[in-house]
């Protein structure tokens, strides 16, 4: 069987609350064994940390404050729960953090702030930064730019972006992170994937956001991996198997140590 990794998934979600155990078993029956669960604010904490403990071969937490919790009267105090937590044990990765303009342009001078500290404490810890670039990979980039010494790696999740912007994201030590969306009619990524080298790409689900097709409209899960590695392949003209192999890899690579 072949095996995949899913880098992103809110698998503590409380749209998994009557069947978690299940939804797990069903991605591990998939061969979707290593899920890495991103943080998203102080609320999460402890069904994240649950899930783990519960799945502690399986399920990896990452810590981090994601820009839609980034708000004027909490940040500062979020953030500090996060430097905390930090500093207590070693996590998978920082994040998932970065810049979100799509449901609030008017904390981005904040977002941009909280992303900033996130992408210090990563390089100091030399782990992996997670990105949310939501309508932002011009103010990432211009952040990641600023930080990058040659101790910053990471991974910008749901990528969707130009060919140029990717290659921008690679040149900068990044992975990108392709899920569902490269399986809709009207996505663009299947042009843009087909110039970039796999060996720059990592699989994900975003669960239980954007579900693949066939299962647009409904919850999204880990064990939904194989069907867009599916659609890569045919974008590569690779094998399925060579997908598995190669982004499993480039995740185990970008999460070592």
């Amino acid at each position: 069987m072949n095996q995949f990794i899913d880098t992103h998934a809110h698998l503590y979600s409380r749209k998994f609350q009557s069947d978690r155990d299940d939804m797990i078993q069903r991605a591990i029956a998939a061969g979707v064994t290593r899920l890495y669960l991103p943080n998203i604010d102080s609320e999460s904490i402890d069904s994240m940390l649950d899930l783990e403990n519960s799945f502690p071969d399986n399920c990896f937490a990452m810590m981090g404050l994601h820009p839609t919790s980034v708000q004027a009267d909490t940040y500062e105090k979020e953030l500090k729960l996060v430097e905390k937590y930090l500093g207590e044990r070693k996590w998978a990765g920082v994040g998932e953090t970065g810049i979100d303009l799509y449901w609030d342009k008017s904390t981005l001078d904040i977002q941009q702030k909280s992303f900033a500290r996130q992408i210090e404490w990563a390089k100091d810890l030399d782990r992996p930064v997670i990105i949310h670039a939501r309508m932002a990979n011009t103010e990432c980039l211009e952040l990641v730019r600023k930080a990058q010494d040659g101790r910053l790696r990471g991974i910008f999740h749901c990528f969707s972006g130009t060919e140029d912007e990717a290659r921008e994201m690679i040149d900068l030590n990044f992975m990108l992170g392709i899920g569902g969306t490269l399986t809709y009619s009207k996505s663009e990524l299947p042009e843009v994937l087909s110039a970039i080298s796999l060996e720059h790409i990592v699989l994900e689900t975003d669960s239980p956001y954007l579900p693949p097709v066939p299962f647009r409209g409904k919850r999204n899960e880990s064990a939904y991996i194989p069907y867009i590695a599916e659609k890569l392949s045919m974008v590569k003209s690779v094998s399925v198997e060579e997908i598995a192999q190669r982004t499993t890899a480039n995740a185990i690579r970008m999460f070592a140590n």
